[in-house]
């Protein structure tokens, strides 16, 4: 797999300006603009004629994931949420179509199950085949104390980060042939949980179990669908302005001492999707900027 990306000492730095954007953010208004590959990414055709389903793919990492799959020849088809990504979606699916792919956008709440059956039939509609499902989306806030956290806001977290995977995975299952991929976005929060992202990180360490045992399951019941997770730190998104409030030193808490840019975690998903990933199931590949996960 041949990646071009700037090296360390180029990419942004804290601190940056503070820049507080109403949930869920778009990436126009961040500064600096996250870096998705857009420039940078050469496929090498690693998913040849394959078809591709992201949740959050209109913006951060699922975004970047959705431009490689695209250069390394797969379909993509796209799930964001509300009206205002619309215009991150746009841009994705520009991207994707000027690597020669087919692009689908679907507009909806992964948090209903019905949503995201009706989401996967789309996506076989359109292109006849799934072999790839990045269970990518995910929401977060911040809080002081347990006490500020409504029943509310915590059945909105783990619908969205837990149920909706399990929604997704169990319609697409029975479609993803031998050999398809099911990756899952955990995060360095499963390892190192920030307590004031409590319901955030809760969510991650059940997506890593989760991988774990979905990955056994789909080899005991013999339909050899690997199951894998990616878990980023900080990464530079959408989400970060919109959602934490000390923005401006994000990610400077890692050895490398800045956050992460979505282009370097697109690769990731890459191999774990690919043949070249075979013989892995059951994983968590780590992208932390150098913080510790064991």
């Amino acid at each position: 797999m041949k990646v071009t990306t700037s090296t360390h000492p180029s990419y942004p730095q804290p601190p940056f300006k503070k820049q507080d954007q109403p949930v869920p953010g778009v990436s126009k208004k961040m500064d600096p603009i996250p870096d998705h590959g857009e420039k940078s990414y050469i496929g090498n055709n690693l998913l040849t004629g394959q078809v591709c389903l992201i949740t959050g793919g209109d913006s951060g990492i699922g975004k970047a994931v959705a431009i490689a799959m695209a250069r390394e020849g797969a379909d993509i088809a796209i799930i964001y949420l509300d009206e205002i990504e619309s215009e991150d979606a746009a841009d994705t699916a520009s991207w994707i179509e000027k690597a020669g792919r087919k692009a689908l956008l679907i507009q909806g709440d992964i948090r209903e199950e019905s949503f995201c059956e009706s989401a996967i039939k789309h996506t076989l509609e359109a292109f006849g085949r799934l072999d790839i499902l990045i269970n990518n989306a995910a929401y977060q806030m911040s809080y002081k104390s347990v006490t500020d956290i409504s029943a509310d806001e915590w059945n909105k977290t783990f619908e969205t980060n837990v149920s909706g995977m399990f929604y997704l995975t169990k319609h697409a299952k029975p479609h993803l042939p031998k050999g398809g991929s099911v990756i899952n976005t955990t995060s360095v929060n499963t390892y190192d949980p920030n307590p004031s992202l409590l319901p955030y990180a809760a969510t991650k360490a059940a997506i890593q179990n989760y991988t774990a045992s979905l990955a056994q399951q789909f080899f005991e019941d013999g339909s050899e669908i690997r199951v894998n997770a990616v878990a980023p730190g900080p990464v530079w998104t959408p989400l970060i302005p919109s959602t934490i409030p000390d923005h401006e030193k994000f990610g400077a808490n890692t050895p490398i001492g800045r956050p992460g840019q979505p282009a370097e975690l697109a690769p990731i998903y890459v191999f774990l999707a690919s043949a070249a990933a075979s013989y892995i199931s059951g994983a968590t590949i780590p992208a932390t900027g150098g913080r510790v996960t064991i």
